[in-house]
């Protein structure tokens, strides 16, 4: 019987996890399946350009996954029992359960409420395509002078607010920091992002948590009342319960406690990679949210399939986290490097050449999910005979 191996999510993590163990694996030995909820593979990194209206292609990933011996199922996934080695789905055609060996649990995350009255009723946000084209649609029917408030001075605020003035300037865009924007960037690279605010005419409200979201406003913490006809929340993400639901160790952030090997300290044969991995970096702190995060994550948890499957040394990959890189429209950007303690170098890199290397970053992504196995290779890897392949070594 072949070794069945599932895939749960395909986003960045997922597909290029599922395309990698396609590549090195041996057919013969091995069934490879990936669950989206979707048919399309979704560019999380360019929503907010979705929203605001840019038109964007999306692949298919029946055609990404064509040729390459990967099953595709579409489905949601409602629950994970990993005692049972089994995965809950419902689809078009009903409910139903996969059985695994290995499964590689990749879902992702979603927009954190941080449970803030109001904002499951009246915010938006650009976690997910649906709730993209929602937020397109509202601000589609916004005139000039709507008023757009976007909460969160994270690296998916800052995008969000500089591509939505940038692309609609009849709208007045707003900014909420709970602290001093860009407090974390060096002080060129800071400067540097308030020069593009200033320039797009965004207006901030620093040291302003908000307390609650209203159809046509936000309250602060203090009490003030900050016009919005459009609040988008990008406060932060949180992961789905499932992980925690199906009895997987998870932290207080919901997120699966894995060792250096992405592997789950409580059941070995699931994985997990990207923003559901609870994954501690090289300076000893978890690895944060990101696109980053989900190829470091998703190589190594590739990486320790292949090998303990097929026998061999566990290899270890990098698991540094290297700097941000930050949109700031279609024409300028800022990408900052920072240090084993992830604080912020002195050198950055703006404007029209940091945005022209965010462009090729975002090709490079979509060109990599679009060729998932980067060209099949004609020799690959046979399982190693036996049923317990979990007591090979680790790489120092």
């Amino acid at each position: 019987m072949k070794h069945r191996i599932v895939v749960l999510g395909a986003g960045y993590a997922g597909a290029f996890a599922a395309g990698n163990l396609a590549r090195r694996l041996s057919p013969a030995d091995t069934e490879i399946t990936v669950v989206n909820a979707v048919p399309d593979f979704v560019e999380r990194m360019r929503l907010h350009q979705l929203a605001i209206g840019q038109d964007l292609a999306f692949r298919k990933l029946a055609d990404v996954f064509a040729g390459t011996g990967v099953r595709l199922r579409l489905a949601r996934v409602t629950g994970v029992d990993p005692e049972r080695r089994t995965v809950a789905v419902t689809s078009e055609d009903g409910d139903g359960e996969l059985a695994y060996d290995t499964l590689l649990y990749a879902l992702g995350s979603s927009v954190a409420h941080h449970d803030v009255p109001g904002v499951a009723e009246y915010a938006f946000d650009v976690t997910g395509r649906s709730s993209a084209l929602r937020l397109r649609e509202r601000l589609a029917g916004l005139g000039e002078g709507g008023t757009v408030l976007v909460v969160g001075e994270g690296l998916t605020g800052i995008e969000t607010a500089t591509e939505f003035a940038e692309s609609r300037p009849d709208l007045s865009v707003a900014l909420a920091a709970r602290g001093e924007l860009g407090a974390w960037l060096s002080p060129k690279a800071r400067r540097h992002l308030r020069q593009a605010f200033d320039r797009l005419g965004i207006t901030v409200h620093e040291h302003t948590g908000i307390e609650a979201v209203e159809p046509t406003r936000a309250i602060a913490a203090d009490g003030t009342s900050i016009p919005a006809d459009v609040t988008v929340w990008s406060a932060g993400f949180a992961v789905h319960p499932i992980s925690a639901a199906s009895g997987l160790e998870v932290a207080e952030t919901g997120q699966i406690v894995v060792d250096r090997t992405m592997r789950s300290v409580s059941h070995p044969d699931v994985y997990a990679a990207g923003d559901c991995a609870y994954a501690i970096g090289e300076n000893g702190r978890p690895l944060p949210m990101s696109c980053a995060s989900a190829g470091f994550t998703n190589m190594q948890a590739t990486a320790a399939i292949i090998a303990r499957l097929t026998g061999s040394e566990v290899p270890t990959t990098g698991l540094k986290y290297h700097g941000n890189h930050i949109s700031l429209g279609r024409r300028d950007a800022i990408f900052q490097m920072v240090d084993g303690d992830v604080r912020s170098k002195s050198w950055y890199l703006g404007g029209r050449t940091a945005a022209r290397l965010k462009s090729g970053v975002l090709k490079g992504a979509g060109w990599g999910i679009a060729h998932p196995t980067f060209g099949m290779p004609k020799r690959k890897r046979r399982l190693a005979t036996g049923p317990d392949r979990a007591g090979v070594r680790v790489a120092a």
